[in-house]
């Protein structure tokens, strides 16, 4: 038994999440597994590094899957590339370990979220971005970020959906840009809760526009309660940018 890693790159607009749903086979592993399995001619599921929400894009998402076939890894990545839809694209494809697990082994995350901070929102961007008309002071911002870096209980952070037994993740950095209003937010940590990347957001996106101060973040850790923090900022602005082994 063969043990493959595959790196995905794909546009989350269309699609309800990454993991297949039962009901409904509008999901990226849906459509990778479906492909995957005719070409191996037996029934293949992948495992993601995690999930992604519905709407929610990625760079570098890992998924690693078992397989009987003797087909070259070369010629996977073309059958693939050949038959997933236009909005999924297999970056890299390697055999590795038959203990590799893509989601157990992984060390740290990168998730990307983007802002358009334009008056008017960008077409080509709209399904891409989060347009915020009202202008960010990325100064403020950049303050507030420091009081997530560090290991932090942030169950105020997390949706109430989570069903993780600790809320306790650590946050390496967090690096914000911007470039002619289009702004990116890059969170890197060991792990994070559902919804966290967009309610941390949430939270950046209320300092910007000085709705609260950047020491309340340090407030809102401590509390533990959800309902004293921010809003979850749309899906469409957030990507898994890279997965580390």
């Amino acid at each position: 038994m063969r043990n493959i890693k595959i790196t995905i790159k794909y546009d989350g607009s269309r699609y309800k999440g990454f993991q297949r749903l039962k009901d409904n086979d509008m999901t990226i592993q849906g459509k990778i597994e479906d492909v995957l399995s005719k070409m191996a001619n037996e029934n293949i599921e992948i495992i993601g590094s995690g999930r992604t929400d519905m709407g929610v894009h990625a760079y570098g998402q890992v998924a690693n899957f078992k397989t009987t076939s003797n087909l070259s890894v070369d010629k996977m990545k073309t059958y693939l590339y050949e038959y997933l839809p236009e909005d999924i694209v297999i970056t890299n494809i390697e055999e590795v370990d038959e203990r590799f697990h893509s989601r157990y082994n992984a060390k740290s995350k990168v998730y990307l979220y983007k802002i358009y901070n334009n008056k008017f929102h960008d077409p080509f961007l709209r399904k891409y971005t989060t347009h915020i008309h009202k202008k960010l002071d990325i100064e403020l911002m950049k303050e507030a970020s420091k009081y997530f870096i560090g290991e932090h209980d942030f169950t105020s952070f997390a949706s109430s959906k989570s069903k993780k037994k600790s809320n306790v993740r650590i946050i390496h950095s967090i690096n914000i840009t911007e470039n002619d209003g289009l702004v990116e937010i890059y969170f890197e940590g060991n792990g994070f809760l559902y919804n966290m990347v967009r309610i941390m957001t949430g939270a950046l996106i209320d300092v910007g526009h000085k709705k609260i101060a950047p020491e309340d973040i340090k407030i809102m850790l401590e509390e533990k309660d959800r309902t004293k923090a921010a809003d979850t900022a749309s899906a469409k602005g957030l990507y898994l940018y890279k997965v580390s082994y």
